[in-house]
C-alpha cells in the first residue's frame, strides 16, 4: 500500500508569511506523513502540524531554538514502504554535496534537506536520493514558493515538485 508525504522545510513562521498557504494546509490535510527539514522559527507551526497530520517527522534548522531543538532532533529517520528516510536541515555548499551527504547518511535511500530554500532532487554515487523541497513561505532568490509531494510504494518514491502561485502584496498604507 502506497504512503502519501508532504516534504516542508524553511517555513520560517511568523517571520515570512503568518500562516502556512491554504494549498499547503490542504496538502497536510492529504499526506500519510508530513516531513519538515527545519527552521520552523516558532513552535506554534509544530504544535499544529502535529495536530493535524495523519503523522509528522521533523528536525530543528538553525534558526530554530528554544521548544524546538528540545522536542525535535536535528536528524530525523524514519522507514517508509522500504525506504530509510533521512531528515536534516543543513547540508552544506552545493559542490560536493552529493558525495558528502552519501558519505555520512550511506545507510539511508532518501534525505530530505532545507536551509538553502532552493528546490533540489538528485542522486549521489551509491543512490542516495537528496531531496529539498524548498520554501511555502520564502522564495528569497527562487521564481516562487515551493513544496513537494512524494509517493512511497515498495521501495520507490515519485516526488512532484509544486509552485505557489505568488502572494498577493499587502496593501499599502497611503499618507
Amino acid at each position: 500500500m502506497a504512503t502519501r508525504l508532504l516534504l516542508l522545510a524553511d517555513t520560517h513562521l511568523p517571520r515570512r508569511a503568518r500562516d502556512l498557504p491554504a494549498e499547503v494546509w490542504a496538502a497536510v490535510d492529504d499526506a500519510d506523513l508530513v516531513v519538515h527539514a527545519g527552521d520552523w522559527v516558532d513552535v506554534a507551526l509544530l504544535d499544529a502540524l502535529e495536530e493535524r497530520s495523519a503523522r509528522l517527522v521533523a528536525c530543528w534548522g538553525n534558526n530554530d531554538h528554544g521548544a524546538l531543538r528540545t522536542r525535535l532532533p536535528e536528524v530525523a529517520r524514519v522507514e517508509v514502504e522500504d525506504l530509510r528516510i533521512g531528515v536534516v536541515h543543513e547540508t552544506g555548499q552545493a559542490k560536493g554535496r552529493e558525495e558528502r551527504m552519501a558519505a555520512i547518511h550511506g545507510d539511508l535511500d532518501v534525505l530530505v534537506f532545507g536551509h538553502s530554500h532552493i528546490p533540489w532532487d538528485t542522486t549521489a554515487p551509491g543512490g542516495l536520493r537528496l531531496l529539498n523541497p524548498g520554501s511555502p513561505t520564502d522564495r528569497r532568490r527562487q521564481p516562487h514558493c515551493t513544496y513537494m509531494t512524494a509517493v512511497a510504494d515498495a521501495g520507490t518514491l515519485e516526488v512532484t515538485l509544486h509552485r505557489l502561485p505568488p502572494r498577493a502584496p499587502a496593501p499599502s498604507r497611503g499618507r
